[in-house]
Formats: C-alpha cells, structure tokens, sequence
C-alpha cells in the first residue's frame, strides 16, 4: 500500500488545500493529512478545529485521513508507514523553500521521497494568511474557502474583534 502524507499548518484549510488533497489523494492508496502543531506560531484555530475542519470538508474523499502531529515531518511520516511527502507549489519563491526543506528530509531519511503538486492557477495567489487577512475586514472571502469554513473563520474573526 502507498501512503503519502500532505503535512501543513491549514490555519485555515483553502480552496487551494482542498485542490491539492483531491489530486494527491488519486495519487496513493492513503493520504494522510497531517496538520502541524507548531508553538512558534498563534494560530487562529487549535489544531483541534482545524483537524475538525478537514475532517468534514475531505469527509467525500474515501482514501483521506486527518492527524495532527508536532516535531519532524520525516518522523510523522515514518510513524505513519508513508513513503511520500506531497507539498503543493504556488509561486517560484515556494519552490526555492519546499526544496531545501525536501533536501533536509531526504537526508533525514533516505526512503522518504517528497512530490511537488503545483497549484491550479486559479489558486496561485491564495494562501491561509490571505484569507485570515481578507477576513480581518470584514471582506468576502467566499471564493477562497468552502462555505462550512467561510462561517468558522467569519466568526473566529467577529469574536476576536468583539
């Protein structure tokens, strides 16, 4: 069986994720996505809502599993029996920083192999910051996360400015 992992923060889950989950799950037996605990950062989800998040919206996609995890990426995937790490490309500058970052897996672990999904144009410009940011003024952000997301974000944002 071929696993693959699609590890991120998803703080929250995109259009631009959702592209990515669907065309790398065709692509392995098992996807398995792995949402990143990281203290470094203040999220606008726990991990528990955003493991929540991609539960529901992947919910139709039979071979996907939702995990959250902290630490290394290779030591996740290993823990998990996956031989491949998918990372979705936007822009130039994300290739120059997803391939240091296979480089140092691979080297952490030879039998890990990293695959670059790049992302559908119409989703080039749209990361999670983008819409946090879109959200933060109370602007529609309909066309970059699913409805079901749109309303979690839309009221994480109201409660935050209340």
């Amino acid at each position: 069986m071929r696993t693959a992992i699609y590890p991120g923060s998803f703080d929250p889950p995109t259009y631009g994720h959702l592209d990515i989950i669907e065309r790398a799950s065709k692509l392995c037996d098992e996807l398995i996505i792995g949402v990143l605990k990281n203290s470094a950062k203040t999220p606008l989800f726990s991990v528990e809502e955003r493991v929540n998040m991609l539960k529901v919206t992947t919910r139709d996609i039979a071979n996907v599993r939702v995990e959250s995890f902290e630490g290394l990426t290779v030591d996740f995937a290993k823990q998990n029996g996956a031989t491949i790490i998918v990372r979705g490309l936007r822009a130039l500058t994300d290739f120059d920083y997803e391939l240091q970052l296979s480089q140092i897996n691979k080297t952490l672990c030879e039998d890990i192999e990293t695959i670059f999904l790049s992302t559908n144009l119409k989703y080039s410009f749209l990361s999670s910051s983008t819409v946090k940011e879109v959200a933060s003024y109370r602007a529609d952000i309909s066309g970059l996360v699913p409805p079901y997301i749109q309303e979690l974000v839309e009221k994480k944002m109201k409660e935050r400015q209340d």
